[in-house]
């Protein structure tokens, strides 16, 4: 199971790195390079912080060749997309609930409590986009202004954590868990939500 939604998640979040990478007009070197970063970012991070090395990234032939094969069919087929900032936003999604459940079981399977799999699922599903935006000079999408990235993938993270923690199997709760995360980060982007942001003071009288 674990297994499926790793590579699932690293082919949807391999189109959406090539997807940002041929917006910025790359060659074809660098929409596959750019969706290998995008797509094993998260789980590399994963893997080093709960020892599960080496990673399964540099270990295992099909991690390397999901990336791959999703930065050539999106080079290849990057015009039947249309508008290209909408479709990255929506393999985005799927990534990020992909990769924040997986990240938060494969956690829980080493060990790790409910609380820091939460955590750590979080950080697999932001990482790919953090390691693809910097990578085209693009502030990422988790440090822009009240947007809602970060709390959906540690809601969805949580929701795998907690259900794992309970007993539930991987195959029932993986599903609710990556769509809690999906669908509440897509209808942020089309309702307009933002996340809560600071009150900002008066400047001071002179």
């Amino acid at each position: 199971m674990l297994l499926t939604l790793d590579l699932v998640g690293i082919f949807v979040f391999g189109i959406s790195g090539g997807l940002v990478a041929v917006r910025n007009q790359l060659d074809i070197v660098g929409v596959v390079v750019l969706a290998m970063a995008t797509g094993l970012g998260g789980g590399v991070l994963r893997d080093v912080v709960i020892g599960a090395v080496p990673p399964p990234a540099v270990a295992d032939w099909r991690y390397l060749l999901m990336p791959v094969v999703a930065g050539l069919v999106t080079f290849a087929w990057h015009p039947a997309f249309g508008r290209v900032e909408r479709v990255i936003n929506v393999f985005d999604a799927f990534g990020l609930g992909l990769f924040c459940v997986a990240g938060a079981l494969k956690a829980q399977e080493f060990g790790l409590g409910p609380v820091p799999s939460a955590a750590l699922g979080m950080a697999t599903g932001v990482g790919g986009g953090i390691v693809r935006d910097l990578l085209v000079g693009r502030v990422p999408v988790i440090f822009r202004y009240g947007e809602l990235y970060a709390i959906p993938a540690l809601a969805g993270a949580a929701i795998a954590a907690t259900g794992s923690e309970l007993g539930v199997a991987h195959g029932v709760i993986a599903a609710p868990a990556a769509l809690v995360t999906i669908g509440w980060r897509l209808l942020a982007g089309w309702r307009g939500w933002r996340a809560p942001v600071p009150r900002m003071s008066p400047p001071p009288s002179s």
